[in-house]
C-alpha cells in the first residue's frame, strides 16, 4: 500500500455516472475524456478513456448483476476444474470438484503409503491426495496430512483458462493440457476488445488468467509482457468486492493513477498501455465499502447461491482474457 500513497486519484464517481448525465459532463475529471457515451455501435454502456495513458480504456458497469452472478459461479466452480491450473497444482496435484467439496465439508488427505508419482500437468512429483468425508473409510485411511477443502478454496490464488501459462518460466506452454476458454466467455470478451482493436480485426481469446483475492490480499506492480501482440488488449472482468486500483507508467517511479474497480466493471490495456506497470494495493471486505450488496442480493435469492454469497461477501474475483499469439 506504500505506493497508493504518492499516487494520484482519478474522481472515481465520474465513471459511476448515470448515462442519462455523461453528456453533461465530458470533463468531469481531469485527463478523463469518454470514447462513447454509450448510445452507438449497440454497446450501451460509456467507455472511457485517459488522456496520459494512451490504450487504457475503462467500461464501468459493464457486466449486468445476472452475468456478474454467472462468472463468479463459474470462477469457483469450472475455472479451477482440470486440466486447468491453479497454484494448488504445485503440492497437491489436480483438485477436481473443489467448490462442491467445500460446499459438503470434505477433507483433502495425505496417503503416504501410495508412492508419489508426476501428475498429468507436468508439474513434478505431486503427492497422492484425495477427498472424503472426515467420517468415511478413505480418510481413516489417510496417513499423513489432512486439510479441508474449504480452506483450499479461501487459498486458491490464480487458476488457468485456455493455453496453459507455466509461472516457473513465465511463458505459455502449449504442450500442457488445456481446454478451451468457454464459448460465452469468448463471446464476451470479443465483445469488449471491440473498443480497443481496429474495426477490421477481431480479438481471439487464446488464455486467462484468474485471479482470486482474499481479506489482505495485494498484487504487486508488474507489466503483462508475455504475449507476442501487445497492440491487442488484455480484457479484465471485476466480480465481487471493491478494489483500488493503481496504474502507473513505463518506469516504477512513474507516479501512478489510482481508482476504484467495483464488480461489473471492466477494464482493456492495449497498445501503450500494455507497458505500464499495474496492480492492486487493497480490495475492501468490509460491507460499507465493499459495495457488493446488488450482487449479494441477486445471489441470495436462490438456496443453493449461499456458499456463493459466503465466498463473494469477503472476496474479488478478476478474470483477465488474453490473446497469446
Amino acid at each position: 500500500e506504500k505506493a497508493a500513497k504518492g499516487c494520484r486519484l482519478i474522481s472515481c464517481h465520474g465513471f459511476q455516472l448515470n448515462l442519462a448525465v455523461i453528456q453533461s459532463h465530458w470533463s468531469y475529471s481531469p485527463g478523463v475524456y469518454p470514447l462513447n457515451d454509450g448510445s452507438s455501435s449497440g454497446f450501451h454502456r460509456p467507455v472511457f478513456c485517459l488522456e496520459t495513458r494512451p490504450g487504457f480504456y475503462f467500461i464501468p458497469g459493464a457486466l449486468s448483476v445476472e452475468e456478474q452472478g454467472q462468472w463468479i459461479r463459474e470462477s469457483l466452480t469450472s475455472f479451477p476444474e482440470p486440466p486447468n491450473r491453479t497454484n494448488h497444482n504445485a503440492f497437491y496435484g489436480p483438485i477436481y470438484d473443489l467448490f462442491i467439496a467445500a460446499k459438503e465439508g470434505k477433507v483433502l488427505g495425505e496417503d503416504q503409503s501410495s508412492p508419489t508419482e508426476p501428475d498429468f500437468a507436468g508439474d513434478g512429483a505431486a503427492q497422492r491426495w484425495r477427498l472424503c468425508d472426515e467420517s468415511a473409510l478413505c480418510f481413516k485411511q489417510c496417513s499423513g496430512k489432512t486439510i479441508l477443502a474449504s480452506v483450499l478454496l479461501r487459498k486458491l490464488r490464480w487458476s488457468t483458462l485456455g493455453l496453459q501459462f507455466d509461472w516457473s518460466n513465465r511463458s505459455y506452454n502449449v504442450s500442457l493440457p488445456h481446454k478451451k476458454i468457454p464459448d460465452a466467455l469468448c463471446q464476451l470478451a470479443r465483445k469488449m476488445a471491440a473498443h480497443a482493436m481496429p474495426i477490421v480485426e477481431e480479438f481471439r481469446p487464446e488464455a486467462a488468467i484468474v485471479n482470486y483475492f482474499g481479506l489482505g490480499d495485494t498484487l504487486g506492480g508488474h507489466v503483462d509482457d508475455m504475449e507476442a501482440d501487445w497492440s491487442k488488449p488484455i480484457v479484465s472482468i471485476s466480480l465481487g468486492c471493491k478494489a483500488i486500483f493503481l496504474l502507473g507508467g513505463k518506469s516504477r517511479e512513474d507516479e501512478p493513477l489510482a481508482m476504484f474497480l467495483r464488480s461489473g466493471d471492466i477494464v482493456l490495456m492495449a497498445g501503450e498501455a500494455r507497458e505500464c506497470f499495474h496492480g492492486v494495493p487493497r480490495i475492501f471486505t468490509d460491507k460499507l465499502h465493499s459495495e457488493i450488496a446488488p450482487i449479494e442480493m441477486h445471489l441470495s435469492n436462490d438456496e443453493d447461491d449461499s456458499c456463493f454469497v459466503e465466498y463473494i461477501r469477503t472476496s474479488r474475483i478478476n478474470v483477465n482474457i488474453r490473446q497469446v499469439f
